[in-house]
């Protein structure tokens, strides 16, 4: 059987987070994975997931135009895109031992599943979800800024993508853009695995993974950046 997180763990979770349920039943499903509740859809983290995962893009885009008031679309862009990207949720996730009180199926929990950086991802979206339900947009913005402020400090220079470094250095070499082709796609619906294998003219290709289409293209594109020196690890995104 799939076990519930006890309530010591949910108060201290509710500790870190800065808010207090007054409806329960909303923590419990942003902790709930689809593979606890396979026969009732409704009752996992998914929907919530994606509501958070747009108050969460509403909260730090207000946050940019704020900290950077002279800086235009093309500045913000990939700020925010380094903000809301899964590794940095699922980093938030567990800064507060989110993975800890997860309900997930045995199967899932035996594989590993509190440490996959795609769960931990999705519930900490899920989990703004909930608190934007919860406690409306101030509850949701007060545990954004309690846990990005760090993050949105330090992005002083907007940090660049692998497949925008890879497409400017084929473009600065008067060569057609890249080429990113799916290769195999494996996994269950709410836990997939892309592979994705990305072409440049006079380069060898190169492939890369990940839990989505775009994730797997920018792995495939940064693989092919550092094999070819374009870049160095200090380079990418952290």
């Amino acid at each position: 059987m799939t076990a519930a997180p006890s309530d010591e763990s949910l108060k201290r979770l509710q500790d870190l987070i800065g808010h207090r349920f007054q409806k329960p039943s909303l923590l419990f499903q942003a902790l709930t994975h689809a593979s606890a509740l396979a026969s009732n859809p409704a009752g996992n983290n998914e929907r919530l997931e994606f509501l958070g995962d747009r108050v969460l893009g509403l909260v730090i885009s207000d946050s940019l135009i704020k900290l950077y008031p002279n800086t235009d679309e093309g500045g913000l862009a990939p700020r925010l895109n380094e903000l809301v990207r899964r590794e940095t949720c699922a980093a938030v996730a567990q800064e507060i031992d989110l993975g800890a009180v997860l309900i997930l199926a045995p199967s899932e929990s035996n594989a590993g599943g509190r440490q996959k950086t795609a769960i931990l991802a999705d519930a900490c979206e899920a989990l703004i979800g909930a608190l934007y339900l919860d406690g409306g947009l101030e509850a949701a913005r007060a545990f954004v800024e309690r846990y990005w402020s760090e993050r949105l400090a330090n992005l002083a220079h907007a940090p660049q993508d692998a497949k925008t470094a890879l497409q400017e250095w084929s473009q600065g070499k008067g060569l057609a853009v890249p080429d990113y082709q799916i290769i195999s796609r494996t996994g269950p619906d709410h836990d997939p695995r892309f592979i994705v294998r990305v072409e440049v003219k006079g380069c060898d290709p190169c492939e890369g993974g990940g839990t989505n289409k775009r994730a797997a293209e920018q792995a495939a594109a940064e693989a092919l950046l550092f094999r070819e020196k374009i870049w160095s690890p200090n380079d990418a995104p952290s």
